[in-house]
């Protein structure tokens, strides 16, 4: 009992001091406000000028929100050392307070529920540059080999008012935005959703795009260089769909060939996960100087055209070099992080994990169940289990990078344990409708698979996404006795798992106490596709 208090009490001051490190600027950051809650975003018009040398911008967003309570503090958010000139409502200037990243704006005009309200906000500044893009997001102001600026934007978890003033919290995605760019008449825009049309100004051009589907903050682009475009159609499970590409002049015709990985990415996602999310925007990959983001509908590569991640297999099984990463993996998010968006960043792994698991799925379609198992199992190597998957709620707060991986192989786990490939197809199209534009809690995904698997995976998931441990198949072969448990679990784990013995199937039921069953045969091997450790006493 002594060693058990100790314990929490070790935990309680580490939980007190990570507490100490945030700040209320986090908490600002991370959590549906009072200031946030009462009104629903509807639209943004961000009409924006990009200035390559000075490396500045400027412009405003027209934000026009739904009122769902009778209040008048707004906040809107901006990261220093962009800087909010004025706002206006209804066209008048009003007053705002600003504090850090946050300011809340003082609205004159009642506001009535039910109404559609808009706020113009006006800003401009020198964004933050992107140190290492997209881990350490912002602009990044690069070159290209003929000395063309070559620009573009990313800032998942960082958040999007590191460059634009929007409600930046991943709750509250926008129905549909606008996006227009001005910039040097050498440059081309490429945003979301579909070109409407150009302007030219003289020595400036703007670019207007429109996005017809909910987007989330994150997921809003600029990327401005001397692009070359070429497009091709793909008949989907909705119809047509245009696919577009727009690339760096001198790599027309690498991108030509390697961007041919496009349509079949796109038959195998549509067969596993149900239609592209966003046939109204179509789908584009446009190139970038950072390896890519999953920006929605505007989907950014840098992958240097080869195959792997940056010409390396990630799971170290040969399969890994069969695919462009950067194409499967970024296109995946189109899915799962564009179409269902996690609420907070502590469920990162709704994105992350999926997406993870997507790669394997795509070898699964064109290559085969056993290659796909190859490759996910080979991913384990990168799984370190430091920290829990799943991070603090309302602090903007992620859990581990094991998300991705550990996250893969949870999801193939749990196919396992279905035994049926088409029923988990089913399931994973389903949470594609059932979410279909929607942002999420972990328990509601955790709870759609408990449903429709039909097996209770409460001890399951919490077990593998908010622990460390991973649950280990202690066994030993007594004579004619087969004796087994789990250790290394939480109280009610009790998954079962398959062996083989003397190569014949047989599933095994450990629980945390010891089972003894008979053992007429020479040799037991764990089946390889669960996600345990094992060992032979």
């Amino acid at each position: 009992m002594k060693k058990i208090v100790v314990a929490f009490l070790i935990v309680g001051n580490l939980l007190a001091q990570e507490d100490k490190s945030f700040t209320k600027a986090d908490y600002l950051r991370g959590s549906i406000t009072p200031e946030r809650e009462w009104w629903d975003l509807n639209y943004y018009h961000l009409d924006i000028e990009v200035e390559p040398d000075k490396k500045y911008i400027s412009g405003k967003n027209t934000i026009r929100y739904k009122v769902l309570k009778s209040e008048q503090v707004m906040q809107i958010d901006l990261q220093p050392p962009m800087k909010i000139e004025k706002i206006l409502s209804e066209g008048k200037e009003v007053a705002f307070k600003s504090s850090g990243n946050v300011h809340l704006v003082l609205l004159d005009e009642k506001q009535e529920v039910g109404d559609f309200n808009e706020i113009e906000v006006y800003y401009s500044g020198y964004p933050k540059e992107a140190v290492r893009a997209p881990w350490d997001g912002g602009f990044s102001w690069k070159k290209d080999g003929n000395g063309n600026d070559f620009i573009a934007t990313s800032c998942q978890g960082l958040g999007a008012s590191v460059w634009w003033p929007n409600k930046d919290h991943m709750y509250d995605e926008v129905d549909s935005m606008a996006i227009s760019v001005t910039a040097p008449k050498n440059l081309m825009d490429v945003s979301n959703g579909r070109l409407r049309s150009v302007k030219d100004n003289g020595d400036t051009k703007t670019y207007h795009w429109f996005v017809n589907n909910p987007i989330n903050n994150y997921g809003v682009n600029v990327n401005l260089a001397d692009y070359v475009h070429f497009d091709e159609k793909y008949q989907g499970e909705k119809g047509e769909l245009d696919l577009d590409y727009y690339v760096l002049r001198d790599n027309l015709k690498k991108a030509k060939k390697q961007f041919t990985q496009t349509s079949k990415m796109m038959e195998a996602f549509e067969h596993w996960f149900g239609p592209y999310p966003f046939y109204e925007d179509g789908f584009k990959l446009v190139e970038v100087p950072y390896l890519g983001m999953e920006h929605q509908s505007s989907v950014t590569y840098g992958n240097q055209y080869m195959n792997g991640y940056l010409g390396n297999d990630l799971s170290g099984t040969g399969w890994g070099l069969k695919f462009d990463f950067i194409i499967i993996h970024e296109a995946g998010h189109e899915w799962f992080a564009n179409n269902i968006t996690y609420k907070d960043i502590a469920d990162m792994w709704v994105h992350e994990g999926f997406t993870a698991y997507s790669e394997n799925l795509y070898l699964d379609y064109h290559f085969g169940k056993e290659a796909a198992a190859d490759y996910v199992i080979g991913t384990r190597a990168n799984i370190r289990n430091d920290k829990p998957i799943i991070g603090r709620y309302n602090l903007n707060k992620r859990g581990s990078g094991d998300m991705y991986y550990k996250g893969a192989n949870i999801l193939h786990t749990i196919r396992q344990l279905i035994e049926d490939d088409e029923k988990w197809r089913q399931i994973l199209r389903g949470l594609n409708k059932e979410f279909y534009h929607q942002t999420v809690t972990t328990e509601q995904i955790e709870s759609y698979i408990s449903k429709e698997t039909g097996i209770d995976l409460t001890e399951f998931f919490e077990q593998y996404l908010r622990t460390t441990m991973i649950p280990k198949l202690e066994y030993k072969i007594d004579g004619k006795n087969l004796k087994y448990r789990y250790t290394d679990i939480i109280k009610g784990f009790d998954m079962p798992v398959r062996v083989a013995i003397d190569k014949k199937e047989k599933w095994l039921f450990p629980t945390a106490d010891w089972k003894t069953e008979e053992f007429s045969g020479k040799e037991l091997i764990v089946d390889r596709n669960f996600y345990i450790d094992s060992e032979a006493l």
